[in-house]
């Protein structure tokens, strides 16, 4: 599945990426489960670097650890899905409106570090790290005294849906697409331009929502 030189990744890289590219293919569909010794032989690799590869992506949101069972891919749910964007659409809007406003210098330097680890992440193809900086990114705009119970619910919305982000940063292009709206978002901020900040970030988590309706409903 990939174009990578198999020499030039580990073996646990070369496991990740090969779940990862399965997963999105449906090679490995919703609910299907993940034995570590038919992905091992599979891949020509040891059983050692699949069990942490699996991990990995358990850690990202794509897999299901059960107890004496084992891994399974995570079971998605569009209507679940279009829910919960069209809540963090307007719980969202409503943050950053009160947020904007008084920003600060430490704030929007969280902000570009943040940026800038999406960008190394993104080309580095680490889904992990590219949530983990996403997540800061986006929460460094919404983060602002005066409304914990706003923040609150955003979060437990981010938390659901860990798993479908994880999804839709497997493909490199929507990685290069996050940066690109991230970009856009950074000069509606510098400009303390709310309503064209709220724009942009429609259209980033609707561009998401439409490449990940695509991926499950080819499930």
């Amino acid at each position: 599945m990939s174009t990578l030189p198999r020499r030039n990744r580990t073996s646990q890289e070369h496991a990740v990426e090969w779940l990862r590219a399965a997963i999105v293919a449906r090679e490995l569909r919703p609910g299907a489960r993940v034995v570590q010794e038919d992905v091992a032989e599979r891949i020509g690799v040891s059983v050692v670097p699949v069990r942490e590869a699996l991990r990995v992506l358990e850690q990202e949101g794509q897999l299901t650890y059960l107890p004496r069972r084992g891994y399974f891919v995570t079971e998605l749910d569009v209507a679940d899905l279009d829910e919960i964007y069209a809540l963090r659409a307007l719980l969202e809007a409503r943050a950053v409106r009160h947020a904007l406003p008084v920003l600060d210098a430490e704030a929007l330097e969280r902000m570009e570090l943040a940026a800038r680890d999406c960008v190394d992440a993104a080309a580095a193809g680490d889904v992990a790290a590219e949530l983990e900086a996403n997540r800061r990114f986006h929460f460094a705009i919404m983060d602002a005294p005066g409304q914990p119970h706003a923040l609150r619910l955003i979060r437990a919305l981010w938390d659901s849906t860990e798993s479908y982000r994880a999804l839709y940063y497997n493909a490199a292009a929507e990685r290069d697409a996050a940066v690109a709206a991230h970009d856009r978002i950074m000069e509606a901020v510098r400009a303390e331009d709310v309503e064209r900040l709220i724009a942009q970030l429609d259209a980033h988590r609707e561009r998401a929502l439409v490449v990940l309706r695509g991926i499950l409903a080819e499930g």
